[in-house]
Parts: C-alpha cells; sequence; structure tokens
C-alpha cells in the first residue's frame, strides 16, 4: 500500500502563512503592510538562489511607491517579527529582511525555562511618546530650538506626529538633539529626503553602527570620505555649532576642495584666522584661502615658509605729522640772531654795563 500525490503540470508552488501572522499580526496592520510581507515572505521561501529580489522589485510588483514598502518593513520591525540586514550605511533602502520565525517567537514569550535569569528575559518594548510628552517638550528651551531648526532644514514645519516620533529616537537610540538636528541636514543633502521614517531608518542605521553623539558621526563621515562630513568639520572649527550650512556655504566650501584641491588641513590652517575677526564667515575665510592658491600654497608646510618671510618695511609718509616741513627762508628771516652768541649771564652783564656808562 501507498500513499499517493497528485501534482499539477506546472509548478505553482505554495507560500506557508503561519496562522500566528494571520491571527495575531494581520489584523493590526493596513492592507499595503500585509501585502509587503506577504510578498516578501514568498521571495524568502523561493529556493532558486540565482534570483535577486530588491525593495525596488517588490515596489513594482506590487505597483506601490518605494516609500509605502520602506515604512511597511519599519511597520513590522517595530513589532519584532522581521530584521533588516543592511548591505551598506550608503543605500538606506537597499537592505535585506530576514523573517523571523513566529511560532519560535511565541514560545520564547510565553514559556519560560525554569533555569531561566534575568537576561533571558523578553527586552522591553520601545518607548512610546504621549500628547503629554510632547507638551512637556516643548518646555525644554535645547527640544523647542531643535524643532526649529528642522523646520528650516525641512521648509515647513513639523506636524505633532513626528515632533513625537523624534521623542521616541531619544528614548530608543540614547541620542541628543544635535545629532537628530544632522540627520535631518544629512538626508536632504544627500536624498533630499525629509520624511520621518527614513529619517529614523538612517538614525537607526547610525545606532547599529555605534554612532550617538555628532563627534562620532563627524568622523564616520570622513573616514567614508564623505564631503557632507567636510562641511561640518569647518563649521565646528570655526564655531558654528547650531547651524547647518546653506547651498551657497557649500558651494564655497566646494570650490576649496574641488577647484583650489585644498586638503582639510589646510582649509583648518585658514579657519584658524576666524579669531582675528569680530564677525567670522566664509567669506572671509574664502579670501584667506583665494591669496593662498594664487601665491601657490599646496600644503600646511607652504604656509609656515610663507609666515616666515620677511615683510617690506613700509615707507614714510612724506605727509605724516611726525615729520615737520622744512622751513623757507625769506628775505625778513636774519641769517642769524646777534643774540644767539651770548648766554642769558652775559647779556645781563652787557645791559648793566651799558646803563652806567650813560
Amino acid at each position: 500500500m501507498s500513499f499517493l500525490k497528485t501534482t499539477a503540470s506546472i509548478d505553482l508552488g505554495d507560500t506557508p502563512i503561519e496562522n500566528i501572522f494571520i491571527d495575531v499580526y494581520m489584523p493590526m496592520a493596513n492592507g499595503t503592510f500585509v501585502k509587503v510581507y506577504l510578498l516578501g515572505y514568498k521571495y524568502a521561501c523561493d529556493t532558486d538562489l540565482s534570483k535577486t529580489v530588491s525593495n525596488i522589485n517588490l515596489a513594482k510588483n506590487l505597483n506601490i511607491p518605494l516609500s509605502d514598502v520602506l515604512a511597511a518593513w519599519d511597520f513590522w520591525e517595530s513589532k519584532k517579527i522581521i530584521k533588516k540586514h543592511f548591505k551598506s550605511p550608503e543605500d538606506e533602502w537597499d537592505y535585506g529582511v530576514e523573517f523571523l520565525n513566529l511560532k519560535q517567537l511565541y514560545i520564547d514569550n510565553n514559556y519560560k525555562p525554569a533555569h531561566a535569569t534575568k537576561e533571558d528575559e523578553v527586552e522591553p518594548e520601545n518607548y512610546t511618546s504621549s500628547t503629554r510628552d510632547l507638551i512637556s517638550a516643548n518646555k525644554i528651551p535645547e527640544i523647542k530650538q531643535m524643532f526649529m531648526e528642522i523646520n528650516k532644514i525641512i521648509q515647513r514645519s513639523l506636524v505633532p506626529n513626528e515632533k513625537m516620533q523624534i521623542l521616541e529616537w531619544f528614548h530608543n537610540y540614547n541620542i541628543d538633539p544635535p545629532l537628530v538636528i544632522k540627520a535631518y541636514s544629512y538626508c536632504m543633502h544627500k536624498k533630499s529626503q525629509k520624511n520621518v521614517k527614513y529619517i529614523g531608518g538612517v538614525l537607526r542605521n547610525w545606532y547599529d553602527m555605534g554612532i550617538t553623539t555628532v563627534d562620532a558621526l563627524q568622523e564616520y563621515l570622513l573616514k567614508q570620505g564623505e564631503r557632507y562630513g567636510s562641511y561640518d568639520r569647518v563649521f565646528k572649527a570655526m564655531g558654528f555649532f547650531r547651524r547647518e550650512p546653506s547651498e551657497a556655504e557649500m558651494k564655497i566650501m566646494d570650490k576649496w576642495l574641488d577647484v583650489y584641491s585644498f586638503s582639510m588641513d589646510v582649509v583648518l590652517k585658514a579657519c584658524e584666522n576666524s579669531v582675528k575677526t569680530s564677525n567670522p564667515n566664509l567669506k572671509y575665510i574664502d579670501g584667506i584661502l583665494s591669496d593662498w592658491h594664487k601665491k601657490g600654497i599646496n600644503k600646511v608646510e607652504d604656509i609656515e615658509i610663507l609666515d616666515e618671510r620677511p615683510k617690506p618695511k613700509p615707507r614714510p609718509n612724506p605727509t605724516s605729522t611726525t615729520t615737520k616741513p622744512p622751513q623757507v627762508k625769506t628775505k625778513f628771516h636774519l641769517a642769524e640772531s646777534r643774540g644767539s652768541k651770548y648766554d642769558a649771564k652775559e647779556l645781563e652783564d652787557m645791559l648793566l654795563k651799558r646803563h652806567k656808562n650813560k
């Protein structure tokens, strides 16, 4: 006796979906997020390794924007049923997705072994901000200033939901307002992106790489050869800590690096001169670097040689008040006063003698 199963003439395949997803997770998501999960899961079950599928392919196949696909993965990641695997820090949207086993998650969350310790306990849910938190945060000057800086960068006002999302980043990624401002500025400069979910993905990627401060970000960007990191380094050298570079300022700095071919060391050497003026600005530094470029400066050592050269002495000014003009003698000037031959005592004696003789 044997057991047989009829097969189709064409292998149409099957995609097994766990009932936990249908019963627990599917009701809490919108239809687009469910479609993204199911199609992505189908690709994950495909054993043909020669096929390469990306988020762009997924968006095309579902006929939805790429931003909806990325938002869906953000949602399912927040529910802790998938994990993202980034291929490159530069491509925040190009990443792989790992589908976690929902049955194992159910077991881990509901059945704790007798020998389990505190380290084995499931991590608490991420912090979720409330309207009351937002009202309290707006009373903190640093956070209020951060919202104003972001409004300038994205050229519109943040809506309450966006502000609440930003507050959650502080708790979930252990970051401060300056890094959030940098994230918005970086994404606008690199991708012209102002979507709060996109910014959150970038911050999460930085957090995974151990970047939680502006200094750490600056060091990372400079190592990667990022031009944005160069802008940030120049602004730090000039003391511009609370302001992001404008398009015009970025063009000026691009000229130093691309046209003049100056290294960052030479640029920072010029920035040291900002202490000599009460109102330091890029035009002042641009004047210094333009002068160095005309004189053939290429490296810091050339600047030191230039500083050691003796400076020409200034020529005397003929109209200066320190020098008296030569006297011009006329017919009314005596060549020499007769009294100049005698001193005061001799003159007095001569007058007395003349008075006695009279």
